[in-house]
Formats: C-alpha cells, structure tokens, sequence
C-alpha cells in the first residue's frame, strides 16, 4: 500500500505502509503463528536441555528430604538416579520448567500438525478415515496426552512441598481399661 493512504480502521503504520493484521489472509496469519509457536516451543526445549546439563538434573523425581531438625534439602534427580542438592530456588525453577515441557510439546505438535491439515486432507480423500477426522483424532490425542502428563508432573511436584513427614505417635504405656 502507498504510504501516503491513511492507515484503515484498526491498522498500523509499519514501515510506511498500513497493514492490519486482520486483513491479511488467515492462511497467512495462521501460518505465522504456527511458525512462531514451534520456534518458541524448541527455543523452550533447547533452553531446557541445556538448563538440565548445567545442573545435573531435574526436580520433578528430585526428592526433597528433611533434616533431624526439620530443614528442607532439596534435590534434582540426575540421569545416574543420583540426588544432588541444589538451593529452593533452583528447585523450583527446574521443576516448573519440566512442567512446562508438556504444554509446549503439545502445541508444537499442535501447530505442525495445523500446517500439514491440507496436505493430510487432500491426501486421504479416499481411504477408510477421511483426512480431517484423522486431523481431529489426532489433535484430540495430542491435546489429552499433553494434558495429562502435565497434570501428573503438576501432583507429582506440589506433592514435594507437603512438608516433613509426621512423627509417629508413641505407643499407649497404659493398656486399654
């Protein structure tokens, strides 16, 4: 567009020209997003990965133990199945980013699979199942799993923090009247 033209209800000057986000195509815009969400979701596994080796570990498996004097010592779980202690902080930081593992392999799976659907439904226009109910079978199994591991690292981590365990109460000395 020329950039002498005002810009349209709801647009932006970008560069000297207007352009608005809802006027381009959806394929357009749908393809970016998909695009940028598998960017940023392997942005988060390699930031992830390599967090996990500078570390020597992750939280989720990690236990964290109590002292005769009640202090928490928390530790992540390295691939030898060795604790080592690490600060609360550090803990907690490892644990929320293994939570966040899951949500985000399933909307890279997501977004690839969105930017196969055409090529999927044009392919399987005569088989058994057709391409946009395997599109949707798919989809729901990705969206279920993810969710589900996510919601169990989410139980498995919280569970951490219930604090120490409790002391047994000692015996009755006196026997029942």
């Amino acid at each position: 567009m020329n950039s002498r033209m005002p810009p349209k209800p709801g647009g932006r000057v970008i560069h000297g020209s207007t352009d608005s986000l809802m006027n381009q195509p959806m394929t357009q815009r749908g393809t970016r997003i998909c695009i940028w969400i598998i960017l940023i979701g392997l942005l988060n596994f390699l930031a992830y990965s390599l967090i996990y080796m500078s570390v020597g570990g992750e939280a989720i498996h990690g236990p964290v133990t109590y002292g005769a004097d009640g202090r928490a010592t928390y530790n992540l779980k390295s691939p030898s199945q060795e604790d080592i202690p690490v600060s609360r902080g550090v803990y907690i930081y490892s644990g929320i980013h293994s939570i966040s593992i899951w949500p985000t392999v399933g909307a890279v799976m997501l977004a690839m699979l969105t930017l196969a659907k055409e090529r999927i439904a044009s392919s399987m226009r005569s088989t058994i199942v057709r391409g946009r109910t395997l599109i949707t079978v798919l989809a729901t199994i990705i969206a279920f799993t993810t969710t589900i591991v996510a919601l169990w690292f989410i139980l498995q981590f919280a569970r951490r923090f219930t604090g120490p365990p409790a002391k047994a109460r000692p015996a009755a000395t006196q026997p029942w009247r």
